[in-house]
């Protein structure tokens, strides 16, 4: 496919990726400390913050995912924005807060103040593993479009050197500025590829030859006699995966997943912590949410409309009996709905604006995971046993290690990343759902142990263990794969991920319960006045 882009097109390629090289470089010379380097000094703008938020949640899983959920499904997935502004409430009220009074580098420092360090590490360890599996998702996500632009196709070899390509990159610009590179890097690339979505937007309106009228009719009347395309809130009460996106599932699963992303995940947590204070992280948090909303609906209906243009001959048969456009016709696998548009239909110029924001997006998912699980292996883990044996580390020996870290993570995400590809076409999850469904894994411990802290006087170092182990296992064992292995298919059942979350949690929670506080684990973590 890469024959199909002009020495325009490459310069311009050519430049985008220096501009990210040079905001590394101009980064790096304010990432002296460890503060600088994991928090930004805890000076960065709101408005900055909410951006990268917002890229953080989205990226590639919302480039491509996004059309993916409107080609094959509807509106339902927006509604999930409800349980987003429950969840930021609950952060906003209860974990903010006691971030910033107990002046944390990562979320997990908290869980020291009450248990002790050895639940820092634990709930480290487990974020890691976790996050290995929701990033790696991310980045096999990104390399679908990449491997589309350079080989027209999603086979193992070419997706495979994909995931390579963008490791290498995003390696090479995140790794020496820090959280402040990655930050300013996500609101270039958010600006980019939003822009790229409304270039093809209004496009893909422009060679539809239908007014809006037809075009909403053929939505809610699908040719299959399916439910409406437009269905935004759905009520039927569905366990199964394909009902993930229901009322019932958002206000219970979704709300957890949303409270564990913004207020117990490292990746997303990370940037609102270089905020100055909890107020202003609080803004940015609603903000993005908020500002993410138009933005994950533009995509939607990108899917939608390619729908049209593809399954709706009637629609379509006037503009291809002008010669305005050829005959639409799709070949590929789902996944690949907005990927095969971009290089086949869309014109040139036009779609080298497009490419560039797919990579953008792809970036944008990488160097998330990139700086969180550094700041996480180092801050919480490497410093904190390095200096329980006697030894201080000098500022500028943690910001080393925490550039190795990313290479070590850069590893680990690209051979999650290759697992993710099998995985994915193995079970031909929608894309979005398979993102969201990877995150389940941590969360449902980290859930438990964070909810026994907060809200109760009991957990001891070793019920918190169990809690992580029986957070993630419980997940695992609802998998399809897996079950096949302990139940006969007789009894064999499918579970949305959202309802996997809500049964992991309470499991995991009431193992935490189990385990009661002594002199050493009855810290208070209580919020105090916020010292501005």
């Amino acid at each position: 496919m890469i024959d199909q882009f002009s020495a325009i097109d490459w310069f311009v390629f050519a430049t985008y990726g220096l501009v990210l090289l040079v905001s590394g470089w101009f980064y790096n010379r304010k990432a002296a400390t460890s503060t600088d380097y994991f928090l930004g000094g805890n000076t960065m703008p709101m408005w900055v913050v909410a951006i990268s938020v917002l890229a953080t949640s989205q990226s590639a899983a919302t480039f491509l995912g996004g059309p993916d959920q409107g080609y094959r499904g509807d509106l339902s997935y927006l509604a999930t924005n409800i349980a987003g502004f429950i969840a930021a409430f609950f952060v906003a009220t209860v974990l903010l807060p006691r971030f910033y009074q107990f002046k944390v580098y990562t979320v997990y420092e908290l869980l020291a103040q009450r248990f002790g360090d050895n639940a820092k590490y634990q709930a480290g360890m487990v974020y890691l593993v976790g996050r290995l599996f929701a990033s790696g998702a991310r980045l096999y996500m990104a390399a679908i479009a990449i491997a589309m632009i350079l080989f027209g196709d999603i086979e193992t070899t070419s997706v495979l050197f994909s995931i390579g390509l963008i490791a290498v990159i995003g390696l090479l610009y995140t790794a020496y500025g820090g959280i402040r590179t990655v930050i300013y890097s996500d609101v270039i690339q958010c600006i980019v590829y939003v822009g790229a979505a409304l270039l093809v937007l209004i496009y893909l309106l422009y060679s539809i030859p239908a007014d809006l009228t037809s075009i909403i009719h053929a939505l809610e009347n699908p040719s299959d006699g399916s439910q409406s395309k437009l269905t935004l809130i759905d009520f039927s009460l569905d366990f199964s995966p394909s009902g993930v996106f229901g009322f019932w599932s958002i206000i219970t699963g979704f709300v957890l997943l949303n409270i564990a992303a913004f207020g117990m995940d490292q990746d997303v947590t990370q940037r609102m912590l270089t905020c100055k204070n909890a107020k202003e992280a609080t803004k940015a948090l609603t903000s993005s949410i908020i500002i993410g909303i138009p933005i994950v609906l533009v995509f939607v209906i990108i899917g939608m409309l390619l729908y049209v243009y593809y399954q709706r001959p009637d629609l379509m048969s006037q503009a291809v009996a002008n010669g305005d456009v050829p005959t639409p016709t799709f070949v590929g696998q789902t996944v690949t709905i907005f990927m095969y548009y971009v290089l086949t239909d869309l014109p040139n110029g036009i779609k080298a604006i497009v490419t560039i924001g797919i990579v953008a997006a792809a970036l944008s998912t990488l160097n998330s995971g990139l700086n969180s699980m550094s700041s996480v292996a180092v801050q919480d883990i490497y410093r904190g046993l390095m200096e329980n044996r006697g030894k201080r580390l000098s500022e500028q020996h943690i910001v080393k290690a925490g550039r190795i870290s990313m290479v070590i993570v850069a590893l680990c995400l690209s051979g999650m990343a290759a697992l993710c590809y099998y995985w994915q076409q193995h079970t031909d999850m929608p894309l979005l759902a398979f993102a969201l469904s990877v995150m389940v894994f941590s969360y449902s411990g980290l859930l438990g142990v964070y909810f026994t802290a907060l809200f109760s006087s009991r957990g001891s170092p070793t019920s918190i263990l169990f809690s992580l182990i029986v957070g993630f296992s419980i997940p695992v064992l609802l998998q399809p794969g897996v079950m096949s292995l302990y139940l006969d298919e007789q009894y064999q059942f499918s579970l949305g991920f959202s309802w996997q979350l809500v049964i992991a949690t309470f499991i995991a929670t009431c193992v935490c319960l189990l385990g009661k506080s002594n002199a050493m684990t009855s810290g208070s973590i209580s919020i105090e006045k916020e010292r501005s």
